[in-house]
């Protein structure tokens, strides 16, 4: 249980806060004589996207809820995890995505393992590059691959700013 922070401008668009159609909509509004925040999804709107988003996972967390402010861009999530790696799963699951910038993790775990450690990827970084700097050889990026799947889907594919759980050696 923890607070865990994340780059709030990059991750995966789960919702329309920056796209074309959203700006239309924020214009309408306002010549519309309405405020442009009540085009802003609500924070039940994205709370309900994010759990969908830890859901999509395939995790074993039991009475998974989630919560979301959007003021705060804060997501909290509870329920209780059958292992260390799904609870961690779902914590960068929702932490990888635009606009949440702390996840509040209140999952309980029912087989205790140790944490894994939570890496911010940087411009240049590869997983062999990662895996060479955490485990001493590059041959041993699968295991960063593997512990980030499904939300991976290719070995390739990571950002800076992204946020990859790093399993002990």
């Amino acid at each position: 249980m923890g607070i865990f922070s994340f780059a709030k401008d990059i991750g995966d668009k789960i919702f329309n806060r920056d796209d074309e159609k959203h700006q239309a909509n924020v214009e309408t509004n306002a010549s519309a004589n309405t405020t442009p925040e009540a085009s802003e999804p609500s924070a039940q709107s994205v709370a309900n996207l994010l759990l969908k988003r830890i859901q999509q996972q395939n995790l074993d967390i039991k009475e998974l809820k989630v919560k979301y402010n959007g003021s705060t861009d804060t997501a909290e999530i509870s329920g209780k995890a059958s292992t260390q790696a799904d609870r961690e799963k779902a914590i960068i699951a929702i932490g990888n995505v635009q606009h949440v910038a702390k996840v509040i993790d209140n999952i309980e775990i029912e087989h205790d393992a140790p944490e894994s450690t939570m890496y911010t990827v940087k411009s240049g970084d590869t997983l062999s590059k990662i895996s060479a700097e955490v485990y001493g050889s590059a041959n041993e990026y699968m295991k960063i691959f593997e512990a980030n799947k499904p939300m991976l889907s290719d070995p390739n594919k990571i950002y800076p700013g992204q946020v990859l759980r790093i399993p002990k050696p």
